[in-house]
């Protein structure tokens, strides 16, 4: 049985309240997962359990304070992804995330891998000339590959950035609504403004947008064009189908970065369609230059309950992939027997 402890870490008094959270949330989150108590003291926090909790708990709020001194807000999502890191041993790589600002956005917040998995994402993305970001919603894949495209269009990396989405309804029919093409598109390619919006501010991209230097575009667009010196991303690529898939892959020009973003699991193809991006990460996967991130349901930075969403459907998912592999063995045997 592990010995009880007293340990203690000193948090300064203007840190304090972001560290413990609205109503000491996230202290009473930490107490809950590691079974410690957590006592604040003047500027010091006294940590009271098991040897080995306690001292995860003191690395934990170390690790926190040095978020926190970097200007961050922690969030529930931060102290829930910092304890998952605390399990598998790798709390260290915590305190490495805040380090990295790729940008700020109109309103001075700055922009940063949240999770190990965006941090490698956008490593990716500077060292490679394509990289696909896949992974399931509330991951990030969009708005760090908008946020790695604006930083690059500032500093005349690049002169334009193209943004495009295939136009699939997802499970609804636009095509009767009122109105010309346009508005008939833009409901598909909201999701794109809205980031650009919040990174940019809307003046600035209307003015650049009026230019010709950003376009938001659906992909049938992209057919017969070649795209230099521009970055690219294609958003929701598992709703491409691989002729649209290679179509774009070989619109690639000089002086071109391209990200591409997908999740597999919600792929709005007709029934029994091959995904492009399924295609290309089995067609793509040895070739030099080209980057996959595979993000994971604990990457997730939204909400914390969108975590858990994602993660009982995968579960779900899995078990269900399973069923149809024992269903489908099952009837051959009995095949067999006949």
């Amino acid at each position: 049985m592990a010995s009880h402890v007293d340990l203690s870490v000193d948090i300064p008094a203007e840190h304090a309240r972001n560290i413990f959270g609205e109503l000491d949330e996230h202290v009473k989150s930490i107490e809950r997962t590691l079974d410690v108590d957590i006592i604040p003291r003047g500027d010091s926090v006294h940590i009271q359990g098991g040897s080995l909790q306690a001292a995860k708990a003191k690395r934990l709020l170390a690790q926190l304070l040095i978020l926190s001194e970097r200007g961050e807000t922690i969030t529930s999502q931060n102290v829930a992804y910092a304890l998952s890191l605390l399990m598998d041993d790798m709390e260290q790589a915590m305190g490495e995330l805040g380090e990295d600002t790729i940008i700020h956005t109109i309103s001075g917040r700055p922009v940063r891998p949240k999770t190990i998995g965006q941090k490698k994402y956008v490593e990716s993305i500077r060292s490679r000339m394509i990289t696909f970001g896949i992974g399931p919603a509330g991951t990030g894949k969009t708005y760090m590959a908008m946020a790695m495209a604006v930083r690059a269009f500032r500093r005349d990396e690049v002169s334009r950035i193209i943004l495009t989405r295939p136009a699939i309804e997802a499970g609804e029919k636009l095509g009767f609504l009122p109105g010309d093409l346009q508005s008939k598109i833009d409901p598909y390619l909201r999701p794109l403004y809205d980031a650009l919006y919040e990174i940019m501010g809307a003046e600035a991209f209307l003015k650049n947008s009026e230019k010709g230097l950003i376009e938001v575009a659906p992909l049938a667009y992209m057919r017969g064009r070649t795209l230099d010196n521009a970055f690219i991303i294609l958003d929701e690529a598992q709703n491409t189908s691989p002729a649209q898939m290679k179509m774009f892959l070989t619109r690639i020009g000089f002086g071109t970065k391209v990200v591409i973003t997908g999740d597999r699991t919600q792929k709005d193809l007709p029934r029994d369609t091959e995904s492009g991006l399924d295609v290309a990460a089995k067609v793509l996967q040895k070739i030099d230059d080209i980057g996959f991130c595979e993000l994971t349901s604990k990457d997730v930075v939204r909400h914390p309950l969108v975590q858990k969403i994602v993660q009982a459907y995968e579960n779900y998912e899995s078990k269900q992939a399973k069923n149809r592999t024992k269903s489908v063995k099952y009837r051959g045997r009995i095949r067999t027997r006949e």
